[in-house]
């Protein structure tokens, strides 16, 4: 199940981070986050219940039950217009707690744990961005997703899926290079997308 929600998140963040370049309309990214999110709380309520107490299970499930519910908020703020200033610090509560369970991985899974890292960095650039109003940073947050989405939740999801789940101290190592990668090249799009020259428009002639 967690690696199933991990695709679907995997997507969600990528949408997510088109909508802020620009490239997918608020209301489109609003219904797909309310679905996306809406099924990871369902999933993750069925294996809560059939858990039975166990306390692994529930450690395992309790970032994507963090994660649904931001997919959830990002989605009915987008739909109804809050304003997101509610939704920008939930995030960084996230972003604590997404601390929290890197330390937590890191002597049982260490390549998690660098998963989490990325994701808590992700979430921080939502608090930035949302709860503390820099839209200064929005094109960098927007690319980091894209990209990130990719690395930290698509790819390492179908390698858990066809039952190649890095281990080892190599993996570890490539997947923190990957995330140095990954914010790096956001800088650098975001840089080349600011100094990008801005089309001109040619005004309308007046009517006769």
């Amino acid at each position: 199940m967690a690696l199933i929600c991990l695709v679907l998140s995997g997507a969600a963040l990528l949408v997510n981070g088109l909508t802020l370049l620009g490239r997918v309309p608020g209301l489109d990214s609003g219904v797909f986050n309310v679905l996306i999110g809406g099924l990871q709380l369902v999933l993750c309520v069925a294996v809560a219940v059939s858990a039975d107490g166990s306390l692994p299970v529930l450690l395992g499930i309790s970032g994507t039950f963090l994660f649904g519910i931001t997919y959830l908020y990002v989605g009915v703020d987008s739909l109804l217009g809050l304003g997101a200033v509610g939704l920008g610090w939930f995030c960084g509560l996230v972003a604590t707690l997404a601390v929290v369970f890197a330390v937590v991985h890191v002597a049982d899974d260490p390549f998690l744990a660098v998963l989490w890292t990325g994701w808590a960095a992700l979430w921080a650039l939502f608090f930035v961005l949302l709860a503390l109003g820099r839209s200064v940073i929005g094109t960098y947050t927007g690319w980091a997703l894209v990209l990130a989405s990719q690395v930290t939740t698509t790819v390492p999801a179908l390698l858990g899926l066809t039952g190649h789940w890095p281990t080892g101290s190599i993996a570890t190592t490539t997947a923190l290079l990957s995330l140095v990668g990954v914010f790096g090249g956001a800088a650098l799009l975001a840089r080349r997308a600011a100094t990008r020259p801005q089309p001109e428009h040619t005004p309308a002639p007046a009517a006769a």
